[in-house]
């Protein structure tokens, strides 16, 4: 790749336009589910910078948008993916208490930063490879592979459950996993992330549980109540939870001690919390509840499967001497991509070319959750996770504006290596 090349398409890189597009899709409110405005603006912006963009949509209201940059011929292709749904909508307040804050629902610039929920997970950083692909468009400079740009719905986990059941409360089959599988592949993929311009291509799967604790019945009259009991046997579900959670956190860290991953493309520490509770009626308190309802994340490495899991779940909860039911509902694998030390070369070639160095693989809660990348790795494309900025899940709601412009030029610079220039 030549830099004359390289310098050309970066000339073409406009902080104020990257700017205006992250901060239009930030102002975009696209909690998962409700990403069509979102949806429509990106098609929009694909279409008048001349990509022919299409909509593949499972849900006609929240498409995935799909376009390509065709190549002279000769080169292999790649896939960029981002996601255009954010994390918190305004009801879920029992989560968070400010769910209906400004920053999680809008997007603004002090300074050199941009805040908002939407811009670092993570429309602003889609923001950044949309417009490395425009530079690369304007510059006139062409590639040998194609370029596929994959903005898609679904990637934040809302899965079905109870009565919460689709098409409101679907996710993932909506997005990345139906792009695949309409045809939309690439010899390689890079899912932007924020990952602080570390590299990975490993990440955790994901195994949920329903865990039914069971009290007496019928349920007693509070004036009923015997005393003293003890936890176990009280009659009283949501009394007996308390000692399955003990129970499931004693497991949980003895979990992730014996369960953790280690490779090349990072570490995965599969992480175990009960994360919903369900019981007794809160306008009609007079009864002990017969039945208090746990939800359960657990996070598996590439080597599990969920059945092993609810197996040592079960174990973990038996000396309770509580009576459970545990009930597996939902399964997602996670994967370690194979073949992928091409594509790791052409980033860590772009990453030295725009930042210097090579980069580091992330902190272990990176590659500990959930990510597309496993959908495409599952599908046969090798795929790395790389991007700007630090992961939302730690609380964090602002991305430099410096960072933004270096990762639009890393993602130019990765599409000549990978793709090779005409």
């Amino acid at each position: 790749m030549s830099v004359d090349a390289l310098e050309r398409v970066f000339a073409e890189i406009d902080e104020d336009e990257l700017v205006e597009l992250a901060l239009a899709l930030g102002n975009l409110d696209s909690p998962t589910g409700l990403e069509g405005a979102a949806s429509d603006h990106v098609y929009e912006w694909c279409a008048a910078e001349g990509f022919e963009p299409r909509r593949l949509a499972l849900f006609p209201e929240r498409a995935n948008v799909v376009a390509r940059m065709p190549g002279a011929g000769g080169g292999q292709s790649l896939m960029f993916n981002s996601h255009l749904d954010t994390t918190i909508a305004r009801e879920e307040t029992l989560t968070t208490p400010r769910a209906a804050a400004p920053e999680h629902h809008t997007a603004w610039r002090e300074g050199r930063r941009l805040i908002g929920n939407g811009i670092v997970n993570n429309k602003g950083v889609m923001a950044t490879w949309m417009t490395a692909c425009r530079a690369l468009k304007r510059s006139g400079v062409r590639l040998r592979g194609d370029v596929v740009m994959t903005m898609v719905v679904g990637e934040i986990g809302v899965e079905p459950v109870d009565e919460f059941q689709p098409p409101q409360y679907i996710a993932k089959e909506a997005g990345a996993r139906y792009v695949v599988n309409r045809g939309v592949t690439a010899d390689w993929a890079v899912v932007a992330e924020g990952t602080s311009f570390a590299l990975c291509w490993v990440e955790a799967g994901k195994a949920f549980f329903k865990i039914g604790v069971h009290g007496d019945e019928p349920p007693l009259y509070t004036p009923y109540l015997p005393r003293p009991t003890g936890i176990a046997d009280s009659p009283n579900a949501i009394v007996r939870a308390t000692a399955v959670i003990q129970a499931i956190e004693e497991w949980a860290y003895e979990y992730e001690r014996e369960h953790t991953y280690e490779c090349e493309g990072g570490t995965v520490v599969p992480k175990v919390s009960v994360n919903a509770v369900r019981s007794g009626v809160p306008y009609k308190i007079t009864k002990t509840p017969s039945i208090c309802q746990l939800y359960v994340d657990a996070r598996i490495t590439p080597k599990q499967d969920p059945r092993s899991v609810q197996r040592e779940l079960e174990a973990a909860i038996a000396p309770t001497g509580i009576p459970v039911t545990v009930e597996p509902i939902a399964y997602r694998r996670g994967y370690e991509a194979t073949g992928v030390e091409p594509l790791v070369r052409d980033v860590e070639a772009a990453h030295e070319q725009v930042i210097g160095g090579t980069p580091e693989r992330p902190i272990k809660a990176i590659t500990s959750m959930w990510r597309d990348s496993n959908v495409f790795i599952e599908a046969g494309i090798p795929t790395v996770v790389y991007g700007p900025g630090a992961s939302v899940g730690g609380g964090n709601f602002a991305m430099e504006i410096d960072d933004l412009t270096t990762a639009a030029r890393a993602y130019a610079a990765i599409a000549m290596q990978v793709c090779g220039v005409a």
